[in-house]
């Protein structure tokens, strides 16, 4: 069995490659919506977990269900569940693989509007520096490291999250208002981005560098087109134990293993 941490859309596109191959797979998900995705797949070799997995649980997982290979697909800015995947299967001997989109290159031309920063508290206070309305599209599992920051205090904050009940929710219980919650799913394109940043009167855009999948190209290409600082928050930088860019990779990777 090839277990995938499969909460981004390269983790669900990485477990139909491998179900296409005839590989079992259980696909590793934290919300119901990317539960709702994966079982797009419809193939009677996949199991999906959708039971948070700290590191002493995982662990339990890949030994009781005999997983041959770990394939990481989580999100760039996960750290905690690759390192904690890491841990597992060294513990385990179980092969590892770490698969991670590319970085989006920063144009020349956008470098005079980026203010690089290392963590969302930074963000936080970079992006106060920087203007009273703030634009986050930076999704909602850290949202609360905005609405609770003393530097946003006064300031207005929008949030762009997905257009879920569960995240809907959450933004409620953080004190947001109707008015300061942009529920849509992306990708966006740079005139849609452009739009949506004129339209709520945003001073400061903040984003992390997910890559073009992530859309952060066309997030700031927006923004530059409207003279509007963007903090970055860059991505963390992990020592991974096999690491590649490419789906082509995972499944040369994965099919050695069987041969």
């Amino acid at each position: 069995m090839i277990f995938v941490a499969a909460g981004t859309q390269d983790g669900r596109e990485l477990t139909k490659l491998l179900l296409d191959a005839g590989h079992r797979v259980t696909a590793s998900v934290v919300s119901h919506y990317g539960e709702q995705l994966l079982k797009r797949c419809g193939s009677e070799r996949l199991t999906i977990n959708d039971k948070p997995l700290d590191r002493e649980a995982l662990e339990s997982y890949l030994r009781e269900h005999r997983a041959s290979c770990f394939v990481d697909a989580s999100h760039p800015y996960a750290v905690n569940v690759s390192e904690n995947a890491m841990a597992a299967c060294r513990a385990l001997a179980i092969p590892y693989l770490r698969y991670e989109r590319s970085l989006t290159e920063l144009e020349d031309t956008w470098r005079a509007a980026i203010y690089l920063v290392h963590s969302y508290e930074e963000a936080a206070e970079a992006a106060a520096r920087r203007g009273r309305v703030v634009f986050l599209t930076t999704g909602s599992r850290n949202l609360r490291q905005f609405t609770e920051s003393p530097a946003l205090s006064d300031c207005t904050l929008i949030a762009r999250v997905l257009p879920t009940a569960e995240v809907i929710a959450l933004c409620e219980a953080l004190g947001l208002l109707p008015r300061q919650i942009v529920a849509m799913q992306g990708p966006f394109s740079q005139a849609l981005n452009r739009e949506m940043f004129r339209q709520y009167r945003a001073d400061v855009i903040v984003t992390k560098n997910s890559g073009a999948i992530g859309g952060t190209d066309t997030k700031i290409a927006a923004a530059v087109e409207l003279g509007l600082p963007v903090v970055v928050i860059d991505r963390p930088v992990l020592a991974y134990d096999r690491l590649v860019h490419c789906y082509e990779d995972v499944l040369s990777f994965v099919n050695n293993l069987e041969d």
